[in-house]
This record gives structure tokens, sequence and C-alpha cells, in this order.
């Protein structure tokens, strides 16, 4: 019982550490207080130092307030100091039990030397050295309030000298200043306690508000899926690295999966998630020190690399994070086979500021994905030349009369087994009053991205039936669709417009898609294509064998055709993988009832081969290039040409 409350009465006096947080605020407060306090009890002290003058030894009334204004100068003058300093726990304890000691220190002189002037002064004076004594002592105790320990020392130290000199002073009068002091103190102190309690409360309460604030913006930059940094941290870190890198090479890489959707639209988004959670893991376990890695959204990650190696060492890093996604993720659920492709930028090289350093890595990501999917691109000069060239291309095209500047070229497709064109597949060709001829290849991913391919598509269309119009009956039309032609269904119900309009058999007409086309909303493009095929067009897949979700893809559309692409048939003569994956498709269209375009023949070797294997329907150079619509119908008159003499040499042989 008395242990505890000596415990309890000690606490008063002692500066406990156990809270940092309410030790800074004190020192906070105290330090602003600090100017204050010793106002009160420097001016107060000259105050009776002059009255006493006349009377008092001059080391009394000259030398010791000197010596006070000293030290307490030199006091303010620390704590001055330190008023821009944001303190450590450690710091703010030690400052503030020093304070304790020097309350001690300075209520003791200080009353000790009030009460030294006593026995010199009259009765006035006396009271003047009782009202110095009370005023500032109250002072000090306001001042200290925030430092409850010092507050309790000063009190004690003050009412304890003053009562004990006053009462024995034999003088009715200061003895009842003496109580009455005490009892001020006393209530000044009672009020000091709820005062710090509200304090320290306050500051409990601030830490409270500011811990829910670190964590909300924590949450609010954290990907809640993963784990990592999200798109929102992602670039607040990159303009922080930005700004203090100098002169430093520091890079932007933005990843993106490669065949993650057909994951979603396969297993579900529940699985999605879980695999994007995996690839986090596998991602983070690759970076380097100098690495921040963050999620931007979807199946796009993205990272920082500070300090940044030189190029070649740059893309080998790359190499090894696609090699790494490459590798199957093997889930309770499934195993999956994924890979990723990365673009790369690097600052000062090729770019200003931090937001030019990310759309060049997302430039070089895009293009990467076009040329060499799974793997890493490095922004370069090239690449600057390419948009500026795309820029001009854009303006070209906002300003282009379609009708008048678009053309449509025409490559035959040819039943080998026959030797007859059967088709023709339209190409656009574009030559542009300002730019001249523009490459396919160059002009139609610029009319994607500004939102021009349907009103391009709608024209080529047009012109290609009424090119179609003038062919004998059994020669059919292939026409490409872009991702935006298929991703709505009033772009869908336009089509249809155009077929029912021309008076071209719809039969005769086959669209071809590719995989990447499907992407972005499977559902809506099957349905587009869905309609397609209701009014008798045929359904190609373009490019087959070169995505991710071909295979299950071939069951989920209602397709007619295939298309092997061209990559799978140069020098097919002399690769033998390509020819097992060619001889393999072959064989998987005529299994599902599907008729196979092989395409990207060139030579006669190749020709030969695809013969070999079963192949009927090519397309390439081998035969014709893209030719005009005037060069299309003289192709079939010679076509045709040729088709009867050989039946009339058959017939006489």
């Amino acid at each position: 019982m008395l242990r505890s409350l000596f415990g309890r009465l000690s606490h008063l006096f002692f500066v406990p550490g156990e809270n940092p947080g309410l030790l800074k605020a004190q020192y906070e407060v105290f330090s602003r207080q600090v100017p204050l306090m010793y106002s009160i009890v420097l001016v107060n002290a000259w105050a009776l130092a002059l009255n006493f003058i006349p009377v008092a030894p001059a080391w009394l009334t000259i030398y010791l307030p000197v010596g006070f204004t000293l030290i307490c100068g030199a006091r303010l003058w620390g704590w001055w100091r330190s008023r821009g300093v944001v303190p450590t726990a450690r710091m703010a304890r030690r400052a503030l039990t020093l304070t304790n000691l020097f309350a001690v220190a300075l209520t003791v002189t200080l009353t000790g030397w009030a009460l030294a002037l006593y026995p010199y002064g009259d009765p006035y004076l006396q009271g003047n050295i009782a009202f110095f004594i009370g005023i500032s002592g109250l002072g000090v105790i306001i001042c200290l309030q925030q430092l409850r320990s010092a507050a309790f020392i000063a009190a004690i130290v003050i009412n304890l000298m003053f009562f004990v000199y006053f009462s024995l002073s034999g003088i009715a009068s200061f003895a009842s200043m003496a109580g009455n002091l005490l009892l001020v103190s006393i209530a000044l102190l009672m009020v000091v306690t709820v005062q710090f309690r509200h304090f320290a409360g306050a500051v409990q309460a601030r830490r409270k508000v500011e811990a829910v604030g670190r964590e909300n913006f924590r949450l609010a930059n954290l990907d809640s899926l993963t784990g990592l940094p999200n798109r929102r941290s992602f670039f607040s870190h990159l303009d922080e690295v930005f700004a203090a890198t100098g002169t430093r090479r520091l890079a932007v890489g933005i990843i993106d999966l490669d065949g993650f959707k057909p994951v979603n639209d396969l297993y579900g988004h529940k699985l999605g998630d879980t695999l994007l959670v995996q690839v986090g893991h596998r991602l983070s376990g690759l970076m380097k020190q100098n690495c921040h890695l963050a999620r931007l959204g979807g199946d796009e990650f993205a990272l920082v690399i500070a300090d940044c190696p030189p190029d070649a060492e740059l893309l080998a890093f790359g190499e090894k994070i696609c090699m790494a996604l490459r590798d199957p993720f093997v889930l309770p659920e499934a195993t999956l086979q994924l890979a990723g492709t990365i673009g790369f930028a690097v600052y000062p090289e090729l770019a200003v500021g931090a937001e030019e350093l990310y759309e060049s890595a997302d430039y070089a990501l895009y293009q990467a994905k076009r040329t060499t999917r799974g793997h890493s691109m490095l922004f370069s000069q090239s690449h600057v030349k390419a948009i500026q060239r795309e820029k001009q291309i854009e303006q070209a095209l906002r300003q282009a009369d379609l009708e008048a500047e678009i053309a449509v070229y025409f490559q035959p497709i040819v039943d080998i087994g026959s030797d007859r064109t059967v088709a023709f597949e339209a190409l656009a060709r574009w030559t542009s009053p300002t730019l001249g001829s523009v490459p396919p290849g160059q002009f139609i991913p610029v009319a994607e991205r500004i939102g021009l391919i349907g009103q391009l598509t709608r024209v080529l269309l047009r012109k290609a039936l009424a090119s179609a119009g003038a062919w004998p009956g059994e020669v059919g039309l292939s026409f490409n669709l872009s991702t935006h032609d298929i991703s709505s269904s009033e772009s869908a119900i336009a089509l249809a417009g155009i077929i029912m309009a021309s008076g071209i058999d719809p039969r005769r007409l086959d669209f071809e898609i590719t995989e990447t086309a499907m992407m972005y909303d499977f559902a809506q493009a099957k349905s587009a294509i869905n309609m397609l095929k209701t009014m008798g067009c045929g359904i190609a897949l373009d490019d087959f064998g070169t995505g991710y979700s071909s295979l299950s893809q071939l069951h989920a559309l209602p397709l007619t055709k295939i298309k092997i692409d061209r990559s799978f048939v140069t020098e097919l003569h002399k690769n033998p993988a390509s020819l097992k994956i060619v001889k393999s498709l072959l064989a998987l269209s005529s299994d599902m009832g599907l008729r196979c375009v092989t395409e990207g023949v060139e030579t006669e070797e190749e020709l030969a081969a695809l013969r070999q294997l079963g192949g009927k329907l090519v397309q390439g150079y081998l035969f014709s290039r893209p030719i005009s619509e005037t060069d299309a119908t003289e192709y079939l008159l010679q076509d045709g040409a040729a088709e009867t003499a050989a039946r009339i040499a058959s017939g006489g042989a």
C-alpha cells in the first residue's frame, strides 16, 4: 500500500519515458512557453532588485540579478536554438529531465535570494518580497503546466521556503499570506493535474488519428490483391525518385502479361486473382534493392529502377523477368502457362520528365507486344522517330477524305489442288496528299488508336464488295475486322447493313478476326460474330497458332476457317519444327471440319512442302502480291483462261 502510494507520488516528480509521443508533445509545447516563463522571472526579479538598491548590498541587488539574467539567458538561447529541431523521444526526455533539475535550482535560488533581501527592507519592501515570490511562483507553475513534474517541484520548493520563513517571522499578516499562497498553489496544482490529463489525452487522440491517417494512406497506396504498391503509389514514388535522381540514370519498366485474359475467361476471375497474386510474388523475388515494383491494375505491373545499369544489363534483367514468367504457375485448380512482355525507358537519354519517361516505356511495351511478344524492349531513337511519324499520320488521317484517298488491293487465295483462285483477301492502301503512300502497318494502328478504324472499315468494305460484284459468283472475298469493328452491336449492325446494300451473297464473304480482337470483350465480340455468321458469312481466325488461347477459341467461336500464320511457313521445307506445327494444324482443321488457308507462301519449295503435308488453300507472293481492283479482274480472266486451256488439253488427251 505504502509502496503503491510512494510510486504514485514519485511519478509526479519524474518525467516518465513509456509514452514517446507524449514526451515529444511536452517538449514541443514547453519550448514555446520557455520565453514567457523566463520573461516573468527576470522582469519580477529586476523590479524587486531595483526597489532594494538603495538599502541592500550591491551583491544582492546587482551582481546576483545579473547572474540570474545570464543563466536564464543561456537557457533561453539553448531552447531558442532547438526550436526547429524535431527531437526523438530520448532527446525530449533528457531535455525535460534537465528542466526538472533546473526548476529546483531556479526556484531555490530565486526564493532564497528574495528572502535574503527581507532583513534590509521596511514593511513596504518586505511586502514586495512576498508579492514577488507569490506572483513569480504562480507564473512559473502556469508556464510549466504541460510539464507536470516541474510544476510540482517549483510549487513545493517555493511554498515550502515561503511558508516556513514567513510563519517563523512572527508577523501575522505575512504568515496568512504564506498560508494563502499555499492554498492557491494547491488549487493551481489540481488544475495543472487536470489540464495535464486532458493534454495527455489529446496527445493520445492525436496519435490515434495520425495512426489512422497513416493506415489510410498505406491502404490508399496499396494494391489490396497482391499487397504490392498500387498505381497511385507507383507514380508518387516515380516523381520522388525522379526529383532526387539528378543526372543519374533512372529506368521505368512496364510489364504486361500475355495470355492472362483467357485464364479469366476459361477459369473465372477468382482463379485469375490467385494467379495475379502468384505473379506478384514471383516478380517480387526478382527485384533488386534499387527496384520499386507496383501493380498498375489488371494484368499490368511496373517498376522503377534507380541508378539504372547499362542498357545491355537492363535488357538482360528484363529477359530474366520474362523467362521467370514463362515458368508454369502450379495452382490447386490448374497448372497455367503465361508469358510477359516488358517495355523499358531510361532517363536522361530519351526523356526529360517523369511522365514522359513512363509514356516512353509504355510505347516500348506496345511495340514489343506487336513485334517481340514475350521479351523486353528498350525505348530507342527509332521509337522517337516512329512517334513523330505516327503524329504526322494521325494529323493526316484526321483530315483525310477516306473515300477518295483509301483504295482496296486484293491478294488471291489459291486452291493448289485445282490451281484456281477461290477468293481474294481485301487489303487497305492509303495514298495521302501530304505523306504519299503510307503502309497499312503504320496507318491502321493509328486509326484504331484515334477511333477512326470503324469509319475506315466501312469505306473499305463498301469498296471491296463493289469490286467483288464484278467477279464470278464462285470467287469469294476475305475481309479483315479489327477489335473495334466487333466490340459493339452498333458496329456489327453497320457492317450487316453494308453487306445487304451491296447485293452480294453473304456466303461469298469471309470475315477474318485475330485472337487479339477477341481479348477485350469476348462476349460482345462473339455476339457480333454470331450475327454475321447467321447472315451466311464465313468466320476465319487469322494468324492462327501465334496466340495463347487459339485452341479454346476454336471451340467457343462459330469458325468456318483458320489461317496459319506466315511465321510457320518461311523455309518450311528446312525447318522440322515448322513442318510438325503446320502438319498438326492442317490435321486439326480437317478433324474439326474447318477450311485452312496457309499464308506467306513465297517459294516453290515451301509450296511443295505444303502439298506433301496435304495443304489445299494457300496465299502468298509466290502467286501474287496484292493487286489493284483492275488487276484483280485481269488476274481472274487469266486464271479462267488457264483453267479453260487445261480443261481443253485434258479433253484432247
